[in-house]
């Protein structure tokens, strides 16, 4: 029989934490401590978000977690090969724009978290995600479908500490040292990984109103950006880029090199108003410049080695795909089931595509593959040598119109 697992049956002895090392973590962490009187064991994850992770440690011990419960892993190999690329292959776009930065971190910090807990023979996990945002459906989705028994603790969903100033009185009362900018209303919130930015909340809460410019930390305004365009190459293979410019690299080296083009050339910037998984809609600045660029440039590859029925096809599935990885299924059947046809859809999608990069805009200028299905003879203006016999477009035409023609007929008789 499986339990419902909506309340721990008793206490928890030892729980893992997701911990950034952040106030707000930090707090959870005592939190859990009084509140529970249970062992806490740590799990930061490197996920490129582009922080020195060590002070995260040195903070852990500080509020009394053993060295051996302290775990900070970089997981940003794993994160790119096993998640960004599979979900690219898709071209997923939640709501035809957001490129799930946040979304597609979760299910593999999720993952660590319930091996974590088996490693050290823990009863539960926990996470900082609060009661009204998706997170806590992404974390708990994916903890439950790895490992049905685990408990999950959600302080936001459980404390009284509703406030800003009530988080900062815990913090004093139990010795949590706070830095000088928390100590007023932060004007944002922001969550970073090797992707995306996203920033929410405060100056963002009004769509009305423009984002100011401190909001964007990834990349220079369009308007800053080098006078004098930028080409470059990205080699693909069965779907995934391998290099650029000729040049091999991991997964992880390939997405900063990207980010590093996209950040100089101001790409990948995103104002959505999007439809959460629970209800409300919110308003998030979203900063994606290689996943920008390795968007366009991957459809670019597609477009001469994917036979049009089958790229149609998974266009169709995308936005379903998009959904599920939006709403925190990345462990269920049914992507799984849609993961598999893509991969499927992706076995000729290699060759190299070229991107001018230029003020705000990733366009694709050049496409060449071994595995192309584009025939220049079939296609051109001049002599095509017999190629193509344009008389049989007559009956195509004829074939295809006829029920048109009929609907018409009928149309007019019962006028």
């Amino acid at each position: 029989m499986i339990s419902s697992n909506t309340a721990p049956q008793a206490a928890p002895k030892k729980v893992v934490l997701a911990y950034s090392g952040g106030l707000d973590t930090s707090i959870i962490l005592k939190w859990l401590q009084t509140e529970y009187d249970c062992e806490v064991i740590t799990f930061t994850a490197d996920l490129g978000q582009g922080e020195e992770l060590e002070p995260a440690r040195a903070k852990a011990e500080m509020l009394g977690i053993k060295p051996e419960n302290i775990h900070i892993e970089d997981l940003r190999e794993e994160f790119v090969r096993d998640y960004v690329f599979p979900m690219f292959r898709a071209n997923a776009q939640y709501e035809g724009l957001y490129l799930l930065g946040t979304s597609i971190a979760r299910p593999l910090i999720s993952k660590r978290l319930v091996e974590i807990a088996a490693q050290h023979g823990a009863d539960a996990v926990s996470h900082g995600a609060t009661g009204k945002g998706n997170d806590q459906v992404r974390f708990e989705l994916a903890a439950y479908a790895l490992n049905p028994e685990i408990v999950v603790i959600a302080p936001w969903r459980e404390w009284d500490l509703g406030s800003r100033t009530k988080l900062l009185e815990f913090a004093e009362q139990n010795q949590i040292p706070i830095a000088k900018d928390k100590r007023g209303e932060a004007p944002f919130s922001v969550d970073a990984n090797l992707l995306h930015t996203s920033s929410e909340g405060k100056v963002l809460e009004d769509p009305a109103e423009d984002a100011p410019d401190y909001v964007y930390q990834r990349s220079v305004h369009p308007e800053d950006a080098p006078d004098t365009p930028e080409y470059i190459e990205i080699e693909f293979e069965k779907g995934d880029p391998v290099a650029i410019n000729g040049e091999k690299m991991s997964p992880a080296t390939i997405l900063t090199e990207l980010n590093e083009y996209g950040r100089k050339h101001g790409i990948g910037r995103l104002d959505l108003v999007e439809g959460r998984y629970v209800g409300m809609k919110s308003r998030g600045i979203y900063e994606t410049p290689g996943g920008t660029i390795l968007l366009d440039a991957h459809r670019g590859i597609e477009s001469i080695t994917m036979d049009r029925g089958a790229m149609h096809l998974k266009d169709e599935l995308m936005p379903k795909y998009a959904e599920l990885i939006y709403n925190g299924y990345w462990f269920s059947p049914e992507r799984e089931m849609l993961q598999a046809a893509i991969d499927l859809s992706q076995e000729h999608v290699t060759g190299t595509v070229r991107m001018k990069l230029y003020k705000g805009l990733a366009r694709v200028v050049g496409r060449w593959s071994d595995h192309s299905l584009y025939s220049e003879e079939h296609v051109t203006f001049e002599e095509d040598m017999g190629a193509y016999d344009q008389t049989d477009a007559a009956g195509f035409i004829q074939l295809n119109a006829l029920r048109l023609k009929l609907i018409a007929m009928r149309n007019k008789r019962v006028k």
